[in-house]
């Protein structure tokens, strides 16, 4: 269910939505994917996996030493893809809830069954749009994710991104 108001010059966007798993999973690894110490991280472990595998191949190291390589490689890929998103989001409540959603000029307000939350504008520091959300971030680590796919059309949609977009133009990182 989508709601846009116009009252006078007011805009209000009125969404009502539940996650889909699938599509968290995918938000989260994002998450994950674009935070600079993990992708250091997999550089890292990708380069050393390439020059383990290079070495073996002109044979200036013992194949147990690209096994532990590839085997660091396939481990981090495994946490990073499957259990650290799987583990957030079976431990987080929120992801199990409905929601309605509401944006406006000044606020965006969330309703829940057990209440509640409103955040003025100035509370979030960035927005990262992605294929299936909206992440509005908080600081660094903390998010809160909009479906696109609670909006009933592309111009709904293209109308909050666009209140999104002003509102968050002059916050910093």
């Amino acid at each position: 269910m989508v709601n846009a108001i116009f009252a006078g010059e007011q805009f209000i966007m009125q969404i009502a939505f539940t996650y889909d798993r699938k599509q968290v999973i995918q938000a989260l690894r994002y998450h994950f994917m674009t935070r600079k110490e993990i992708r250091l991280l997999v550089i890292v472990v990708n380069l050393f996996t390439i020059a383990a595998a290079v070495l073996l191949y002109f044979k200036k190291i013992n194949p147990l030493s690209f096994v532990f390589f590839s085997t660091l490689w396939m481990m981090l890929m495994l946490v990073l893809w499957r259990i650290l998103p799987n583990s957030i989001y079976k431990k987080s409540q929120t992801f199990q809830d409905d929601f309605m959603m509401e944006f406006d000029e000044s606020e965006v307000t969330l309703f829940t069954d057990r209440g509640r939350q409103i955040w003025p504008w100035s509370r979030f520091s960035k927005f990262v749009e992605t294929p299936y959300f909206f992440h509005l971030y908080f600081d660094n680590r903390s998010f809160f994710l909009v479906p696109k796919d609670a909006f009933t059309s592309i111009p709904q949609q293209q109308e909050v991104r666009d209140l999104i977009k002003r509102k968050l133009a002059n916050t910093k990182d």
